[in-house]
C-alpha cells in the first residue's frame, strides 16, 4: 500500500471538525474575506514607524474572518522587500492570540498576507506551493481580499505560517531546534553568504546569531553542529541532515527558477530538527518563483543575475560544474556525491514530468486566474494593471528590475531544456515489487524483490516508524538474495529484525540516471504491515497524579502512560488504540513511532493534541480506571485498572514488563527495577531538605552521585556533604552517597 508521508490520527468528533477547519482555511479554490479594524486612526504611520526602526511590535486592531470576528489582534507589516512606507498595500502579519491567550480561527493564529507585488499574474505563490506540497512538507496558500476599516485594500495571497502549529501537523512535534533562515540584516551584494549554512562565522552557533533566528527554547549548538558537519565531514552529513528532502528543496527551486532562495541570496527557508536527529529545510516565500528573482545564483556564471533565456536553461548543477563565488555548502557539498547527484535529478524528472511536461501547471495557473479575475479588477492598489495581470501567465511583463517572464513562456522552455538535461532519461525500471513472507511478524527477516532493468545498483530504503530516519541496504541480482537467478532482472534485499510495520522504497540507477519507486519517495513510501502479538507490547506503567515527578515538553506535569516492548526487535505504534472509555476501543490511535527492541514509549494523557503526536485525546482520572490497548480488529493487547495514587507516586510492573502491579516511585521511560534499589529516608544518614529548592545537605562528607528521573548523571563528587542546586531544574532526582551504598528520593521545588 502507498502512503504519504502524513501522520493520521483519530480524534473526538469536535477535534476532527477543528482540523478539517484549518485546513480547509487555505484550500485553494476557496476566496477568504478578511476585514481589519485598527483602534488608532494613525495606524498606517504607526506600521510604517515600526517597519523603519526594525521593532516587531504590533498594534491593536479587531479581526473578522469569513464573518467571524475576533477582538485585540496585532498587525505588523510582513517581511522586508516587498514593504514601503510610500505604498498603500503592504503585506500584514496578524497574530490572533497577540492579546487573548487561546485565540485563533478554526486552529489558525497567525495570518500571512502577502502583498503580490512580485507577481503581475497573481499565481506565483499559490501555484509554486500547491506543487511543493506533493514532495516535502509545506505551507498552504490561496487568496483572500482584505478590508482595512471597511475600505477594500486589494487581494492578497493567504499563506500558512510555518510555525510550532505547522511543525506538529507534520513532524509530531514542534520543540526541537527550529531556525527562520534570513539574516538580521541581509546582504544584497550578488550572491551574499547570508543564511547560506557556511563556517565561516566563528566556531560556536551563537556566532551565527545575526545570520539565523532561533525560532525555539534551544538549538545553537544543534545549529552549528549542522554546519561544522555540513563543512568538515561530508561523510557524515546524513546524520544531522535529511539529504533527500534538502535535495528535493534544490529541486524545486532550480525546476521552478527560485532565485528568492537558498540558492540565490542564501534565505528564505527555515531548518527544523526533526525526531530523527536530522534537519529538515522547509520552503517558504515563494511569491517571487517562475522567474520573478533573476539577481543572482551565486554562481561563477551567473553571479550578477541572469536574463530569461538564461534562465530558461539555467543549469541544475551550477554548483557542482562550476565555481561558487559565495560559497553554497548546502549545494555544493551534498553535490560531492555521484549519486546525490543522480537522486536530484530523479526528482527534478519527476517534477518536470509531473507538473510540466503534461502542461497541468498551466491549467492550474488559468484555473487560479479565473477564481481571482474579478478580485483583482476590483483591487485599486495592485501594483500591475489588469491586462498584465491576464498576459503575464503567458507573456512578460515589465518590471522596475527586470522583465517578470511569462510562467508558460519560462517553463515551457524550462522543462524541454531539463527533459534534455544529461541525467534526466536512461534511467532503470522498477517494476513487481514483492515481499517475501507476505504474512510476516515482528522479528522476521523480510525480503523485498522487484524487477529491475538496466541498472547497475539498486539500493532498497527503510524506516519502522517516523521517529526513525530512513536507513539503507543494497540489493542484489546475485542469485542469493532470494532473486531468482544469478544476472536475470531480478533484485533482492533484506530488512533484518523488521518491526510489525515498515515504510520502504526502492533506488536504482546505471551510468546515465537514477529512479524512485514511488517516484515521489521518499515524502511518499511504500507501507506492509502485520498484526501484533498479545504480550509483544505492555502497559507498564501509569502516573495519574503527576504533581512534581516529571514534566512534558512545553514544561507542564501531565499524566502519563509508558509503554514497553518485551521483544528483541523493534516495534511500531502504528494500528494501535488506547482508551479510557469501554466500548470505545479505538478512542485515541497511536502514531507510527517505533519503540525500540526492550525500549520504551511515552503517551501523556493531557488532552492537548497541539503539544505533539504523543499525546493522547484524554486525560486520566486519579481515583482510578481502566486502560486498554487495543489493535485495528479491537483485539486486546492489554489492559490495566489502576487504582488512586498519592501524589508522585506510579502504578507499574513489577518486575519489568512482566510482573503485577504495585505503587512505588515512578520510573519514567525506564526499567521498573531500577527503584527496588531505591531506600526511602529511613536510612542511617539524613538528606535534608527534601523538597529542597536551593541547597541538599547531609551530615558526612561522602562520595556522591545524582541522577534525574531518566537516570542521567547530572551532578558527582568525590568528598562532600552539601550540593548547591539552585540552577537545577524542579522534578524528582535520586542521591546516591557512594561510600555507603544509600540512594534516596529527593524532590527538587521553585
Amino acid at each position: 500500500m502507498l502512503k504519504k508521508h502524513l501522520i493520521l490520527f483519530v480524534f473526538a468528533v469536535f477535534v476532527q471538525f477543528i482540523g478539517f477547519a484549518q485546513s480547509n482555511f487555505y484550500a485553494v479554490d476557496s476566496l477568504r474575506e478578511i476585514r481589519i479594524y485598527f483602534y488608532a486612526t494613525d495606524w498606517d504611520y504607526q506600521l510604517d514607524s515600526l517597519y523603519v526602526q526594525g521593532d516587531n511590535e504590533r498594534i491593536l486592531a479587531d479581526l473578522t474572518i469569513d464573518g467571524s470576528t475576533y477582538d485585540s489582534v496585532g498587525v505588523r507589516y510582513k517581511g522586508f522587500s516587498s514593504v514601503s512606507v510610500n505604498r498603500v498595500k503592504n503585506p500584514f502579519n496578524i497574530k490572533l492570540d497577540y492579546v487573548i491567550d487561546g485565540q485563533d480561527h478554526y486552529g489558525v493564529d497567525k495570518l500571512k498576507l502577502s502583498n503580490v507585488i512580485q507577481d503581475p499574474s497573481f499565481v506565483r505563490e499559490v501555484l509554486t506551493y500547491e506543487i511543493a506540497a506533493n514532495y516535502l512538507p509545506s505551507a498552504k496558500a490561496n487568496y483572500a481580499n482584505v478590508f482595512v476599516n471597511d475600505t477594500l485594500w486589494g487581494l492578497y495571497t493567504n499563506v500558512q505560517a510555518v510555525n510550532k502549529g505547522f511543525l506538529n501537523d507534520h513532524f509530531g512535534n514542534k520543540y526541537n531546534p527550529f531556525f527562520k533562515c534570513n539574516p538580521e540584516n541581509l546582504d544584497v551584494t550578488p550572491g551574499g553568504e547570508n543564511s547560506n549554512l557556511s563556517n565561516v562565522h566563528g566556531n560556536d552557533g551563537l556566532d551565527y546569531e545575526l545570520y539565523y533566528a532561533l525560532k525555539s527554547d534551544y538549538g545553537w549548538e544543534e545549529l552549528y553542529n549542522l554546519i561544522d558537519t555540513l563543512n568538515n565531514y561530508t561523510d557524515s552529513i546524513n546524520n544531522v541532515l535529511n539529504i533527500d528532502r534538502t535535495l528535493w528543496m534544490h529541486s524545486l527551486n532550480y525546476t521552478l527558477v527560485n532565485f528568492d532562495s537558498y540558492i540565490g541570496y542564501g534565505q528564505n527557508y527555515y531548518l527544523y530538527k526533526d525526531k530523527t536527529g536530522q534537519f529538515n529545510p522547509l520552503l517558504w516565500d515563494l511569491n517571487m518563483s517562475f522567474g520573478s528573482f533573476r539577481l543572482t545564483d551565486a554562481s561563477s556564471i551567473y553571479f550578477s543575475g541572469f536574463d530569461i533565456t538564461q534562465a530558461q536553461n539555467m543549469d541544475p548543477l551550477l554548483h557542482h560544474t562550476q565555481f561558487s563565488v559565495s560559497p553554497r555548502p548546502l549545494l555544493r557539498n551534498l553535490f560531492l556525491s555521484e549519486r546525490n547527484r543522480k537522486m536530484y535529478l530523479a526528482h527534478i524528472r519527476t517534477i518536470v514530468n509531473e507538473n510540466f511536461a503534461n502542461q497541468s501547471y498551466a491549467v492550474r495557473g488559468q484555473y487560479f486566474q479565473n477564481l481571482i479575475d474579478t478580485s483583482v479588477q476590483n483591487d485599486t492598489n495592485k501594483f500591475y494593471s489588469y491586462a498584465d495581470f491576464i498576459s503575464n501567465l503567458s507573456n512578460p511583463v515589465t518590471l522596475v528590475t527586470a522583465d517578470c517572464p511569462g510562467i508558460t513562456q519560462l517553463m515551457d522552455a524550462r522543462a524541454t531544456y531539463l527533459s534534455n538535461y544529461t541525467g534526466f532519461s536512461g534511467e532503470p525500471t522498477i517494476a513487481n515489487i514483492t515481499v517475501i513472507p507476505q504474512n510476516f511478524v515482528a522479528g522476521a527477516d523480510v525480503w523485498i524483490t522487484a524487477d529491475i532493468v538496466d541498472a547497475t545498483e539498486a539500493i532498497l530504503g527503510y524506516r519502522f516508524g517516523d521517529n526513525m530516519a530512513f536507513k539503507t541496504t543494497a540489493m542484489f541480482d546475485d542469485g542469493n538474495h532470494n532473486d531468482g537467478l544469478a544476472n536475470d532482472g531480478v533484485f533482492g534485499g533484506v530488512i533484518l529484525n523488521s518491526a510489525n510495520v515498515i515504510d520502504y522504497y526502492l533506488y536504482a540507477d546505471n551510468d546515465s540516471a537514477g529512479v524512485f519507486s514511488p517516484v515521489r519517495a521518499a515524502y511518499e513510501f511504500y507501507n506492509i504491515q502485520s498484526q501484533l502479538q498479545v504480550g509483544d507490547v505492555v502497559i507498564n506503567e501509569v502516573m495519574s497524579n503527576n504533581v512534581t515527578s516529571v514534566t512534558d515538553a512545553s514544561g507542564k506535569f501531565e499524566d502519563w502512560i509508558e509503554l514497553y516492548n518485551t521483544t528483541s526487535s523493534p516495534i511500531s505504534t502504528s494500528g494501535l488504540f488506547l482508551t479510557d472509555t469501554l466500548g470505545i476501543f479505538q478512542k485515541w490511535e497511536l502514531p507510527n513511532q517505533t519503540i525500540p527492541a526492550n525500549g520504551y514509549a511515552i503517551i501523556w494523557a493531557d488532552e492537548d493534541r497541539s503539544q505533539g503526536d504523543m499525546h493522547a485525546n484524554f486525560k486520566l482520572s486519579n481515583l482510578g480506571e481502566q486502560i486498554i490497548l487495543t489493535n485495528t480488529d479491537s483485539v486486546l493487547i492489554d489492559s490495566v485498572t489502576y487504582l488512586p495514587q498519592a501524589d508522585d507516586i506510579a502504578f507499574a510492573r513489577s518486575p519489568n514488563g512482566s510482573g503485577s502491579f504495585i505503587m512505588q516511585v515512578p520510573t519514567f521511560n525506564s526499567n521498573n527495577d531500577f527503584v527496588n534499589s531505591i531506600t526511602e529516608n529511613k536510612e542511617l544518614i539524613k538528606v535534608y531538605p527534601n523538597p529542597f529548592s536551593n541547597i541538599i545537605q547531609w551530615d558526612s562528607f561522602e562520595r556522591v552521585e545524582v541522577r534525574d528521573l531518566l537516570g542521567k548523571l547530572i551532578y558527582t563528587d568525590e568528598n562532600t556533604n552539601l550540593v548547591q542546586t539552585s540552577n537545577w531544574n524542579s522534578g524528582v532526582y535520586f542521591i546516591s552517597l557512594l561510600d555507603i551504598n544509600q540512594t534516596v528520593k529527593i524532590i527538587k521545588i521553585k
